[in-house]
């Protein structure tokens, strides 16, 4: 296929897709009292652009795998042309929402999603470019199958619904994904990274060698990416699964409804 010699024009294509999509979603109704609040109606729509990302790419991750089993052992060098065309649509995505955290001047309320961006697109840029660790990048979306039910679960909270059957049985299944897809995807490639990075340094491999420094790089990104996982899901915890008084759940609601940040419990 011609066009996947030409990555940059399709993360390009990518990163306009995802503005179009957001320009379409923005255009629709919205609950009350999220339409009352400007920062809560950008809240909204970023989050429905993502949960499009999410059931898109965490379905395509799936199916590569399906079609190409030693994507899960060929982490470096396995490579496949759907494989290549997910990170390029990913690449893109990546780089639309950190202009729109930006661009919205949500950076501080949005911190966290946009230190995930920095960390974890050029890696991916990096697979697109260069088809290397195209394998990789494919098994680090499988948290994407997480995001859709986080991702439901933070629109559920906008729209005052934590009370809802929907609500509970969400936040199970987001439990049981968050483990198996995010936190399981992540220590994986974490784990072969330093397996990798371990067997280079035996068999004599230069520090300075570029393969060492962009294996060091790529691991750097996980491990830190992996401390925020897991912070992420002591929260998750606190928040949906130890019993609290009904003062604090008060006090804790209030605050929610105050808060200009992007990320809570």
């Amino acid at each position: 296929m011609a066009l996947q010699q030409s990555p940059a024009l399709l993360v390009l294509c990518s990163f306009l897709a995802f503005r179009a999509l957001s320009r379409i979603l923005s255009r629709l109704p919205l609950p009350q009292h999220v339409a009352r609040d400007g920062t809560r109606a950008w809240r909204w729509r970023n989050l429905s652009v993502s949960m499009v990302h999410s059931l898109l790419t965490g379905t395509w991750a799936l199916l590569c795998v399906f079609q190409s089993p030693e994507i899960l052992t060929d982490i470096a060098d396995g490579y496949s042309s759907s494989a290549h065309l997910l990170i390029c649509l990913t690449s893109g995505y990546f780089i639309l929402d950190t202009a729109d955290i930006i661009l919205s001047r949500q950076s501080k309320a949005s911190w966290e999603f946009l230190l995930h961006h920095i960390l974890v697109a050029p890696p991916f840029l990096y697979a697109a470019f260069t088809h290397h660790y195209l394998a990789g990048g494919v098994i680090s979306l499988f948290v994407e199958v997480n995001s859709v039910f986080l991702h439901t679960r933070l629109l559920l909270k906008l729209g005052n619904a934590q009370d809802s059957i929907l609500y509970r049985i969400n936040k199970c299944i987001n439990l049981l994904t968050f483990i198996c897809f995010r936190l399981g995807a992540q220590l994986y490639l974490t784990n072969y990274l330093m397996r990798k990075i371990i067997q280079q340094q035996r068999a004599g491999a230069l520090l300075l060698a570029p393969t060492s420094v962009v294996d060091s790089l790529i691991l750097v990104s996980l491990c830190t990416v992996d401390i925020m996982i897991l912070i992420y899901l002591y929260r998750l915890i606190r928040a949906d699964f130890l019993p609290r008084s009904k003062d604090h759940l008060k006090q804790n609601t209030n605050s929610h409804h105050n808060s200009k940040k992007f990320v809570s419990d």
